[in-house]
């Protein structure tokens, strides 16, 4: 950790300050987004498989007060980042050393009301490795992606939601093994107005029977292109990423 360098940045327009790696893998705007699609309510528990340094937890413990927070990180210094970015934001969050395939019985023994992820998004048969150990772990699937889903199906407590972000070309690895999940919900992100989705949150419920239900997508940017310097989110983005306010297009949550 000593001779890692390290960044202090900014989220919801300052609400928090997180350390992260000055290079490598460096969380953006997924984390924040997978936080603010979690139905999570005061009080509730809820476990993040891959936590990484924290940002998407903290990020749902800024719009949600009382949470209990787990999360799972299995590279040390990683981990060790998530603790201390809690500590310095004066929120409480366990952060366990582990593998979610081999999880410790402190978690494998309990239940969680929520369970949010960030898999990695690429499949290593069809993409090269990247140089950063800490962001090929974070981009690079070595984990399948099956096994995530059934990682938290298994902590989940009857009625919890999943809720998780990945890429469009993986929808089918999502939901093509649910583990008892069900009451789906997708919801494309798009980049600009008449771009395909970049991005999709998928939430699913255990024990839920709602039908699956497909979201109208939401535009993450302003414009058909990039028109100025600086940011060019749309409102209800902007209302998200610094204002720490709930996604949207979600909804309430479907039984």
């Amino acid at each position: 950790m000593d001779d890692m360098p390290l960044t202090r940045d900014a989220y919801l327009g300052g609400r928090l300050a997180l350390w992260q790696p000055a290079k490598g893998y460096r969380a953006g705007i997924d984390p924040v987004l997978l936080a603010a699609a979690c139905p999570a309510e005061p009080g509730q528990s809820v476990l993040e498989l891959g936590c990484g340094t924290g940002t998407a937890s903290l990020c749902l413990a800024a719009r949600v007060s009382g949470l209990a927070l787990t999360g799972v990180e299995r590279q040390p210094e990683i981990a060790a980042l998530a603790r201390r970015n809690a500590a310095e934001n004066g929120v409480e969050m366990n952060v366990v050393e582990a593998d979610l395939a081999h999880l410790p019985p402190g978690i494998r023994q309990r239940s969680f009301d929520h369970v949010i992820a960030n898999p990695p998004y690429f499949r290593r048969e069809n993409s090269h490795a990247s140089p950063h150990g800490a962001r090929e772990a974070a981009m690079g699937e070595e984990t399948p992606l099956a096994l995530w889903i059934a990682t938290a199906a298994r902590r989940l407590a009857t009625k919890g939601w999943l809720t998780l972000i990945h890429r469009p070309e993986r929808l089918a690895d999502l939901l093509g093994t649910q583990d008892g999940l069900g009451s789906v919900q997708i919801q494309p992100l798009q980049p600009r107005e008449g771009r395909d989705a970049s991005l999709v949150i998928v939430r699913l419920r255990k024990g839920g029977r709602a039908p699956l239900r497909l979201h109208a997508p939401l535009v993450l940017h302003r414009g058909r292109m990039h028109e100025f310097d600086g940011e060019d989110y749309s409102e209800e983005i902007t209302a998200v990423l610094r204002g720490g306010a709930a996604l949207p297009a979600f909804g309430a949550a479907a039984i």
